[in-house]
């Protein structure tokens, strides 16, 4: 094999490696996610920190640009606990039906959370058995 190819993958086999290693070294520090197909966030200021804020944002203020993600603050369609559950359930456009990955327990607390804070003061608590009866009704499964 003449010297230029030989240098050449010499050169490209070092450059390779060294962006690796700079890659590897510049990576993030790994990001606590939850494993497999449902969230094992606990407690509605977890999951929505974990779950919600990437869209809605930690404020509940929304979002728009690639797409729009409404404001989850003083908004009064979270009044309706039947509203919340078929769209954690079912999604709706843009929303992946993220509720189907949570148990009945995380979607009562998560809902429970969103209806008391962020300016919203709908305190009548949803049950973990009201979100089970409302995934019957709607066929969803956790």
């Amino acid at each position: 094999m003449p010297n230029e190819i030989r240098c050449g993958l010499l050169l490209v086999v070092v450059l390779t490696t060294g962006v690796a290693a700079a890659g590897d070294a510049l990576a993030p520090a790994a990001i606590p996610l939850s494993r497999g197909r449902l969230f094992e966030e606990q407690g509605g200021a977890a999951l929505f920190a974990s779950v919600c804020a990437g869209c809605h944002q930690p404020d509940a203020s929304g979002a728009s640009g690639a797409a729009a993600y409404p404001a989850l603050a003083e908004n009064g369609n979270v009044s309706s606990a039947d509203y919340m559950e078929r769209l954690l359930l079912n999604g709706q456009r843009g929303m992946p039906p993220v509720g189907q990955m949570m148990s009945d327990q995380q979607i009562a607390d998560v809902m429970n959370y969103v209806r008391t804070h962020f300016g919203n003061a709908y305190g009548e608590g949803v049950s973990p058995e009201d979100v089970g009866a409302a995934r019957r009704q709607m066929g969803s499964s956790p």
